[in-house]
């Protein structure tokens, strides 16, 4: 009798805390069992933040295309692990786990700041409770590398054999110093006279360059491909495997940084080591900060004789003056006056005294 009679107690507990309807919470249970604990709810994945917000948060290009693959790559770890919170234990797992797959510092900043930003957008929205600590990583300056002479040629010979059309785009780049999206969502209206203004940028800021000739060229020859920029009709997904056969195909498939954003540090270089000064290369390059641009300037060091010359300059024109002017309050210090005696003190009484005798006559 015992183990089919109501526990009224238990049932009506478990009803008032909403866990369960009340026909599921009067239940015949043995006295002083407590029921089954109802399944833990799990947090929103983020496939479903990412379908919901991505229009909203990211406008549509490669940076985008980069950012679904971090965030995708995030949840099927997420899968793996069981882990249906987001909390600092989640993102310390999430560093830990990028390390061991050799990425760096700046890598893993930026997958983190895709997944923030996503989360963020959630937390507003009230679909997540609390957002976890995001705290950037320091990261180191690492090895800029920049296509010689002899490069360049090799790599727009070969791309040209293949697509005319990316060749010129990659003229236009080394030219330039944009990036790669920032060149596709060119339109021709914003090309006026020797000037291109790219409107879509990674800051959000526009910024104008003055043209090359070599870049003039190529967006001339880019007309006969049609579309409303000069670029516009190439798909970035098609440019990079072109891209990348190219660099198959010249044996530097083993340089992890022949990659087409290699075109922007070939452009900041070249300004550098021909005498630009930090500040105008920031500019046309469109760094938020100098510090982004002070990457380049181990390459000025050649400039540092202009200091030599300056120096040797203003010490020939002192050298000069050395004969003619007076010595300085301490050189006259360091040689001692001679000591006067008392005739001389009397003498100097005298002559002052003079005057004053004068003026009474």
């Amino acid at each position: 009798m015992a183990k089919n009679t109501l526990d009224f107690k238990n049932a009506i507990g478990v009803y008032n805390s909403g866990k369960y309807p009340l026909e599921v919470a009067f239940v015949f249970t043995p006295l002083g069992h407590q029921p089954p604990t109802p399944p833990r709810s799990t947090a929103i994945d983020l496939v479903s933040l990412w379908r919901q917000h991505a229009g909203v948060l990211w406008e549509s290009g490669p940076h985008k295309d980069s950012c679904r693959a971090f965030i995708f790559e995030i949840h099927d770890f997420m899968v793996l692990q069981n882990i249906a919170t987001y909390d600092d234990i989640l993102i310390d797992k999430l560093v830990d786990r990028f390390r061991s797959r050799g990425n760096r510092n700046s890598t893993i900043n930026r997958k983190l700041s895709a997944l923030y930003r996503l989360l963020r957008k959630a937390n507003r929205s009230g679909q997540i409770p609390r957002l976890p600590t995001y705290v950037r990583l320091r990261e180191r300056n690492s090895r800029v590398r920049f296509l010689t002479a002899a490069e360049e040629a090799w790599m727009f010979h070969t791309i040209a054999q293949h697509n005319p059309h990316h060749e010129l785009l990659c003229r236009f780049l080394v030219d330039t110093g944009a990036r790669v999206g920032e060149a596709l969502a060119l339109k021709w209206n914003d090309i006026q006279g020797n000037t291109a203004t790219f409107w879509i940028t990674k800051s959000g800021k526009s910024r104008s360059v003055p043209l090359t000739i070599r870049a003039a060229q190529a967006l001339s020859s880019a007309r006969r491909f049609g579309g409303i920029g000069p670029f516009s009709t190439i798909s970035y997904p098609n440019f990079k495997y072109n891209w990348n056969r190219a660099r198959k195909l010249n044996n530097f498939d083993n340089d992890p940084h022949m990659v087409p954003h290699i075109l922007r540090h070939t452009c900041a270089s070249r300004l550098v080591q021909a005498g630009i000064d930090l500040r105008r290369v920031q500019s046309f390059l469109g760094h938020q900060t100098i510090q982004m641009t002070l990457r380049y300037a181990h390459l000025a060091t050649d400039d540092l004789d202009q200091c030599a010359v300056a120096l040797d300059a203003i010490n020939s024109t002192t050298g000069t003056r050395a004969s003619t002017t007076k010595p300085s309050p301490r050189q006259a210090k360091s040689k001692p006056a001679p000591k006067k005696t008392r005739e001389n003190r009397q003498a100097e009484r005298r002559k002052a005294a003079q005057p004053l005798q004068n003026n009474t006559a």
